[in-house]
């Protein structure tokens, strides 16, 4: 059977959703070792959480790109991700889901969240016909990801080098076995219509 186009994909439990990031160390080692962000995070900018792993490897480039090299698991409460989505706005205008232009561009600047539909990725990180979730953060919503919604935050850029080598040498059965097990994500009956067609 065919995956649904849009689809959000995601380790999680009964309260909890893991989400990835990536920092610069300066970032990344205190996050980590704290369980929160430090001083020199910025929470009045936007913030992008990214609940498939893959998508995370390929915008990081397994944790290689400059400003990018620590690659954090980030686990949040079910409840704050869900209002997230709820108070999300699509990143770009559809039509035929939002009344005109002028509407989105409204609904855009008063949302605290947005979201991008990005192809998701295969370990080589080619792109998969299905799209995968990009939830941006700003305002309200960064200020309530930092302090209220995070359970803990786990360094993960051995995990990510370790499943990029295995990559390399061309044994993706290994590289599967260490990928985090990822589901559909049950969202509310028509919880995400406000965000695709």
């Amino acid at each position: 059977m065919a995956e649904p186009k849009h689809q959000i994909r995601a380790l999680y439990t009964a309260s909890t959703v893991t989400v990835y990031q990536a920092y610069g160390p300066e970032i990344g080692f205190p996050a980590a070792r704290d369980g929160r962000f430090p001083a020199a995070w910025q929470r009045d900018r936007m913030t992008w959480i990214k609940p498939s792993f893959l998508w995370m490897m390929y915008r990081c480039g397994w944790g290689s790109k400059d400003g990018q090299e620590t690659v954090l698991a980030i686990e949040i409460t079910r409840e704050g991700f869900e209002w997230a989505l709820e108070h999300a706005c699509l990143a770009h205008y559809e039509h035929g889901l939002h009344s005109d232009r002028a509407t989105w561009k409204r609904q855009l600047k008063r949302a605290p969240a947005r979201v991008q539909w990005d192809p998701e990725r295969d370990l080589h990180l080619q792109p998969l016909p299905h799209r995968s979730l990009q939830l941006g953060l700003t305002g309200e919503a960064a200020h309530r990801y930092a302090d209220e919604w995070m359970i803990s935050i786990t360094d993960i850029t051995a995990l990510a080098h370790t499943i990029h080598h295995h990559v390399r040498d061309g044994d993706l059965t290994a590289a599967r076995r260490l990928l985090p097990a990822e589901h559909s994500y049950p969202v509310p009956e028509g919880g995400l219509d406000h965000l695709h067609r």
